[in-house]
């Protein structure tokens, strides 16, 4: 860093460990480095590679029968870690005895997580009518207080580097937008009559007259995540999105009751348009050339969406044998797209679908026999059997897969 970074910073009179690391040194080709998937996590929390970057790499490294697949059999999972040239001189063992280490969850990260979801639920889910004793222009001055304060500490946080922290804060900024909207409507008049009168049953019923909310809630978020750009503030966008679909389908019904197959229609176009607004965020964000651009924004939004998507195609009602098949060949075509672009949501809601039908399958050719267990138990084999096969030609399948997405979206297989 230099001195006009930070008027305050002297400049040091050592040469730093960058200076004195010859380039030869460095590249050399019989130079190898010892890393393990604690290190590609690390270089994730700070933002130099993307979450789906680090686990294609890492899979591709780490898969049975790599080249590059090592362990040093003196370093347990208890073990700290060892100096750069210790870990260099370490023997190592063949692959065929690597051992797998599966993903270390951070005791920091889950104490920031599971304190700011309590925050969160405090303001979302677990609003009690206690809240109305402030009055609707009490709960507004509350709400835009708790946002501009949780926003000023998000700022804070992130000027030392805390990215995670200062995500969970901006997130709950996010979503106390809707609290704020909800109080000022009630404060000056306008909340329509006939329905819901409390804020708690925002998360609990659906009804058009929570649309003002939502669409504040989308609007304000597109421009905090403009201004801070963290990940994790697409979640309410994404929850928000599942709301607008039911809330929209209530107003688009304009009728008493509930009509599920409308709805379950509606659910499925917002759900493709939901994964088509995360394809074009996922595209954006990977053509970035800002380390901070090119985080992963699309993540929240392609598990909603698929969610969405999936939930309103597998609850739709069918007495056709050709429609159930077109369902199953849908789903296989998740798998595909899921495993195409490195989106294991579609992978696992594709998966579920195609297990769903063949179960339907082998229950209708079985029905009332002693058969029936053991062809579900030769289904499970099969896709065990099936799961043992695609593990060892990932690599093949992966990119015989991206051959046949079109050249748009070509750039998401990258990751």
């Amino acid at each position: 860093m230099s001195s006009s970074d930070n008027p305050d910073t002297m400049p040091s009179e050592e040469p730093t460990r960058w200076e004195i690391t010859q380039t030869e040194d460095v590249f050399l080709p019989s130079v190898r480095v010892q890393l393990g998937w604690m290190d590609v996590q690390a270089a994730v929390e700070r933002g130099a590679i993307l979450p789906s970057e680090a686990h294609a790499l890492w899979a591709s490294w780490a898969s049975p029968g790599s080249p590059l697949r090592v362990s040093a059999p003196t370093m347990g999972l208890d073990t700290e870690p060892q100096p750069l040239e210790t870990a260099l001189a370490v023997p190592v063992a063949p692959a065929s005895q690597a051992r797998h280490v599966g993903p270390v969850f951070s005791f920091t990260n889950t104490l920031y997580y599971f304190g700011g979801m309590l925050a969160i639920g405090a303001m979302t889910l677990f609003m009690n009518l206690g809240w109305e004793l402030f009055g609707a222009w009490g709960v507004f001055a509350l709400a835009l207080g708790y946002l501009v304060g949780a926003l000023s500490v998000a700022g804070h946080l992130l000027r030392r580097d805390l990215r995670t922290p200062a995500g969970i804060l901006a997130t709950l900024a996010v979503c106390l937008v809707p609290l704020a909207v909800w109080a000022f409507q009630s404060g000056i008049g306008l909340w329509p009559e006939g329905g819901p009168d409390n804020y708690r049953d925002y998360h609990r019923y659906i009804d058009w007259r929570w649309l003002t909310l939502e669409l504040a809630t989308l609007a304000a978020a597109v421009v905090m995540l403009w201004r801070y750009k963290l990940p994790f503030m697409v979640m309410p966008v994404a929850v928000t999105l599942w709301y607008l679909n039911m809330d929209l389908a209530h107003m688009l019904m304009q009728k008493d009751g509930y009509d599920w197959p409308f709805t379950r229609k509606v659910s499925l176009v917002f759900g493709l348009a939901t994964c088509a607004v995360a394809m074009w965020v996922d595209l954006r964000t990977r053509r970035a050339t800002e380390a901070e651009d090119r985080q992963d924004f699309a993540f929240w939004l392609y598990i909603f969406g698929a969610i969405m998507f999936w939930g309103g195609l597998s609850l739709s009602n069918s007495n056709s044998e050709l429609n159930k098949l077109l369902y199953a060949l849908l789903n296989v075509g998740l798998v595909f797209l899921g495993a195409a672009i490195g989106r294991r949501i579609f992978t696992v809601l594709g998966a579920l679908g195609v297990a769903g039908y063949l179960g339907y399958l082998a229950y209708r050719v079985f029905e009332d026999s002693l058969l029936f267990p053991f062809a579900l138990s030769l289904l499970g084999l099969g896709v065990v059997a099936l799961g043992i096969w695609w593990q060892r030609n990932e690599t093949a399948i992966h990119a015989r897969l991206v051959n046949w997405l079109p050249a748009a979206l070509k750039p998401l297989a990258s990751g």
